[in-house]
């Protein structure tokens, strides 16, 4: 049996999930959680052979929990096709990435795939991440950007990262500039969409 652990605040969603790999013969789910920061006492708790994450979670996001848990087989499950997030769960070690729309008999076999040491990328979303090219901003950028959309203010944004406000300014102009956007508001929404942020 591949013994599963799934993390989704869906609850319905986590529910059905979990009942349609129930049929399966060779899949058994050991823990469900609805925040990412219950997977890791889960997975102690558990020890699953295969973890299924959602991307957006309370408390901890799939992404950064795929990161905490390194050598794990994990599996991201999600309608966020967004090529960033592709790309930063394959840099995790994630091995599967399914969106939540894809057939249950996919998302089974894709928890086979993992289990068994190889990968499973819906090839829609690879096919995208490919075309997307690289995230153009800086590490500090991302993190500057990602705090502006939070709703910090320069100021806030310099204490949280160690700057100073004007380097603060200067990194959020480049993302601007990079990302072809007007403004902060519409470089958030196009980090955002792409999954940088």
């Amino acid at each position: 049996m591949i013994r599963v652990l799934l993390a989704d605040d869906e609850r319905l969603i986590r529910v059905a999930i979990a009942t349609l790999l129930g049929l399966e013969p060779d899949i058994e789910v050991v823990a469900q959680v609805g925040r990412g920061d219950e997977v890791a006492e889960a997975v102690r708790e558990h020890d699953p052979d295969v973890i299924v994450l959602d991307v957006e979670m309370p408390g901890m996001d799939g992404l950064s929990v795929a990161e905490s848990l390194p050598g794990r087989a994990m599996l991201i499950l999600t309608s966020f096709a967004r090529p960033g997030y592709l790309r930063r769960a394959l840099a995790a070690g994630v091995r599967g990435f399914i969106p939540k729309d894809a057939p249950a008999e996919e998302l089974a076999a894709a928890i086979r795939k993992v289990h068994a040491g190889s990968r499973y990328l819906d090839p829609e979303l690879a096919g995208a991440a490919m075309t997307a090219g690289e995230c153009p901003l800086t590490q500090r950028e991302r993190d500057a950007l990602a705090l502006a959309a939070e709703g910090a203010s320069i100021a806030r944004i310099a204490a949280a990262l160690h700057l100073t406000e004007g380097t603060v300014r200067n990194y959020l102009s480049n993302a601007i500039t990079k990302l072809g956007a007007g403004n902060r508001i519409t470089a958030i929404r196009t980090a955002r969409e792409m999954g940088w942020i």
